[in-house]
């Protein structure tokens, strides 16, 4: 037990530390501005989608509502079978298409680099098809950072996870995960070399973008977002990484648990390798005292000794309460959700090993109705 004890506490400090600091965008103060009008025109949104019917319309709307509306939003249509450019077109964007299917394309890169390719602007604003700007000044906090920041490169943010229907909440372990993997929000922050972008929501500057050779040069890579991320730092370009809490949201896998069960099937064990050597060990450290937290639980129960259950319910509620903490820079999770923290765990191990079979033995993974070869 006093094992047990020690990689809990190892593990607490580790959860501590993987996500000490996490930025969020920059909020602008005051109304609209001459430099926020000249930023917007600047700008080419582009939206890859692939079958989004279902899940486009809240973006769309968001847009709509923007205090500062972008130089164009294009949508690229990837071959979709449902009714997704015909929803854009009723909202009047500029829909393309992806002329053919390119076997050795992964994901959406084909998609992006069609947008990217006719797209005007000295700025390019990646948008997934499954996000929303969650206020009238999103798209102005955004334009803002990236401009703070120097606007060159690449800036990705984390979208906030909206929950609604409760098998969602199983993502929660994955999304403190990803945040945590990216390896810039540790007390370290700048010095340890981060492994890539977000791709729900990524701006760049046009120009290091095609210098790069964009996403045509990571066209066979599952993980587009880190990959994309990668060949910029390569170039010695700047790649910066912040949370959307508060400018941009998804509701992830809202048609059912099996296709939540596969979407983070399809590339989780990939970006593993990716991940600092540092901060993996704090993910595995704090995944460990996770497990260690239980099982110290069930042997202070049948052991029957007063101190060492009184021990053992005092860091169940620890590591509940730090998951919670956690978990709420990720996404909006209910609040009883971290009790429950050991199921969550177990899941998230069973995904985690499904996925290490697919990518690493098998070689192929089925989503969307298209097989993808990592």
């Amino acid at each position: 037990m006093i094992l047990s004890c020690i990689i809990i506490v190892l593990g607490l400090l580790g959860g501590l530390l993987m996500l000490w600091h996490v930025p969020a965008a920059e909020t602008p103060s005051g109304p609209v501005t001459d430099e926020d009008l000249q930023l917007a025109t600047r700008v080419s949104l582009i939206i890859p989608a692939y079958n989004e019917a279902k899940r486009i319309r809240p973006l769309l709307l968001s847009l709509r509502d923007q205090d500062v509306q972008p130089g164009e939003i294009r949508l690229v249509d990837d071959g979709s079978t449902d009714e997704t450019a015909a929803i854009a077109y009723a909202e009047g964007l500029v829909v393309l298409s992806t002329e053919q299917l390119n076997l050795d394309w992964v994901g959406k890169s084909r998609a992006c680099w069609h947008g990217a390719q006719t797209a005007g602007g000295d700025w390019l604003l990646f948008l997934d098809a499954d996000t929303r700007l969650d206020q009238p000044d999103s798209l102005r906090r955004i334009l803002r950072t990236f401009a703070k920041l120097g606007g060159r490169g690449g800036l990705s943010l984390q979208p906030h996870h909206s929950i609604i229907r409760l098998y969602e909440s199983l993502s929660m372990v994955f999304n403190i995960v990803v945040m945590a993997g990216m390896g810039v929000f540790t007390p370290w922050g700048g010095r340890l070399h981060g492994i890539g972008l977000f791709g729900p929501c990524l701006i760049c500057d046009r120009c290091d973008y095609f210098s790069v050779g964009g996403h045509a040069a990571i066209h066979n890579q599952i993980m587009d977002d880190l990959a994309l991320g990668r060949l910029f730092q390569q170039f010695n370009l700047p790649v910066f990484n912040r949370s959307g809490r508060g400018t941009v949201s998804f509701r992830m896998y809202p048609e059912g648990f099996l296709s939540l069960f596969a979407g983070w099937t399809k590339n989780f064990a990939s970006g593993a390798t990716a991940t600092h050597h540092l901060v993996l060990s704090l993910l595995i450290l704090w995944i460990c005292s996770g497990y260690s937290t239980m099982t110290l639980l069930i042997k202070a129960i049948l052991s029957d000794q007063g101190i060492w259950l009184i021990t053992a319910v005092f860091f169940y509620i620890f590591y509940a309460v730090l998951i919670g903490r956690l978990g709420n820079l990720c996404g909006r999770f209910p609040i009883f959700l971290p009790l429950f923290f050991p199921f969550l765990l177990i899941f998230f191990t069973l995904v985690f090993i499904r996925s290490l079979i697919q990518t690493r033995q098998l070689h192929t993974v089925r989503w969307r109705g298209r097989n993808i070869r990592p």
